[in-house]
């Protein structure tokens, strides 16, 4: 008999959507963040060419560029052979090309360590949002000297994600709330985990409780037509002899009516008539058949 436990099923799609949907969100957030990755070596590429461009533009091309060092996680030291001296737009450019040149795409702050005491001479703030970076003192030049350029990379933890994404992710959340809600009258008549139910057309035949389910209107059976209907089940759009549909439900009863078949098909009949695609139909001189159009 096709029978299925109905909190297996929901839980089965509960969990499937649950999958399916973590999946999907987990899949768009990788491709989201793919420029928020700080590959170090990419980093130490783009610092050397920012290094490269800043000497080029003193007509420096012969000193040599130090060795780009990861001080500590996320944090980057630039520095040079010779002295030398810069106006701050100049650095500020030359770091953000050469970082868009390279795909990275996040938050840093730049510090200008003079080499003699390690105090900062310069420093400026990039953000992706324009009102929150803050780039001061531009114009002014540094004076000729020795220094250290240090990048660091702001919560690299953080991930920025598409708001279209986030739409999506929270749409889809709230029509299953919504599916869930619309349907729970239906859902709420399975909550038993040992109750099994059968699927007839638009109804759900649960035997062990004696009842047929069609959306929120429940149907009460006889134990009789739940026997019955179980062996219609059984064997659907297959005729079924009427010797062996009473010698199958009334075997045990020692005394059996005649018309007692006909009786309870009639009844069956009329409690499953809301659903045309449902028929009982009775085999002239054989027997009945249960027709699942």
């Amino acid at each position: 008999m096709l029978l299925f436990t109905v909190t297996m099923k929901n839980t089965y799609f509960q969990l499937f959507v649950i999958i399916s949907l973590s999946v999907i969100c987990s899949v768009l957030l990788a491709c989201t963040n793919q420029s928020e990755s700080k590959d170090p070596a990419l980093v130490k590429i783009a610092l050397r060419e920012a290094g490269n461009q800043l000497l080029l533009q003193q007509n420096d091309s012969t000193s040599i560029i130090f060795p780009i060092v990861a001080t500590e996680e996320y944090k980057y030291q630039l520095s040079f052979e010779k002295e030398l001296s810069f106006e701050p737009n100049e650095l500020v450019q030359v770091i953000d090309s050469s970082f868009a040149l390279a795909g990275i795409d996040a938050n840093y702050r730049v510090e200008v360590l003079q080499c003699t005491d390690l105090e900062v001479a310069y420093s400026y703030e990039m953000q992706k949002t324009q009102e929150q970076t803050i780039i001061p003192c531009g114009g002014r030049y540094l004076p000729q000297s020795c220094y250290q350029i240090e990048v660091q990379f702001l919560n690299p933890q953080t991930r920025s994600l598409n708001p279209f994404i986030l739409l999506g992710c929270l749409t889809t959340v709230v029509l299953l709330i919504f599916y869930y809600s619309k349907n729970k009258s239906t859902m709420s008549t399975s909550t038993d985990a040992s109750s099994n139910y059968a699927e007839i057309g638009s109804y759900h035949f649960y035997p062990e409780q004696n009842k047929l389910v069609k959306q929120a209107q429940e149907i009460s059976l006889s134990r009789k037509e739940c026997e019955l209907l179980e062996l219609f089940i059984a064997q659907p759009n297959q005729v079924i002899k009427r010797d062996e549909l009473t010698k199958r439900v009334w075997e045990d009863n020692g005394v059996i009516v005649g018309r007692s078949l006909d009786t309870y098909i009639s009844k069956l009949r009329k409690k499953l008539k809301d659903d045309p695609s449902i028929k009982l139909t009775n085999v002239h001189g054989v027997g009945y058949k249960l027709e699942l159009i």
